[in-house]
């Protein structure tokens, strides 16, 4: 069995606290541990390819909405929850590799449409293969119904956040 580190704080804490109830931390404090270990075993495909930090986030974004796999700046910080300088920068980056394109907007000559290119579907549809088996392999010590049961609790979770 892992060492639970955060099982050993609140245990620390209900020693050293006892008015308290540290039982949150159990799902707080391990979510963060997660989010930061997922995080360090997922990034490898991506920094393999040459993608920065969000690169792929803007990437997915494209390549999820359809022909002319195409957004607005707008549009892709909407979709991809940073702001528009961030998407910006991401943007040159991913431009000055070859795996998207701006061209002037159709219904505003002054907006810009950023488009994925042939390399960028086929970089971003090899990529997000990858992703979501390295994703799987993150969540095989749980059952399908373990997993059913804690995206519907992390769901609520976050609908309620």
């Amino acid at each position: 069995m892992r060492n639970d580190g955060v099982a050993d704080m609140v245990g620390q804490w209900r020693r050293e606290r006892p008015d308290l109830d540290a039982s949150p931390m159990l799902v707080v404090g391990r979510l963060f541990r997660l989010v930061d270990e997922f995080d360090r075993r997922l990034r490898p495909p991506f920094a393999e390819a040459g993608l920065g930090n969000g690169d792929f986030d803007v990437l997915a974004a494209l390549r999820r909405s359809g022909e002319p796999y195409a957004l607005s700046a707008g549009e892709l910080s909407r979709t991809v929850l940073v702001t528009t300088g961030a998407i910006t920068k991401r943007v040159d980056r991913l431009e000055a590799k070859g795996l998207v394109a701006r061209s002037v907007a159709d219904d505003d000559a002054r907006g810009r449409q950023i488009a994925l290119t042939p390399k960028g579907i086929e970089l971003t549809d090899r990529l997000i293969a990858e992703h979501l088996e390295n994703q799987r392999r993150l969540l095989d010590g749980l059952t399908e119904r373990e997993r059913a049961t804690l995206a519907m609790l992390l769901g609520k979770l976050a609908a309620d956040g």
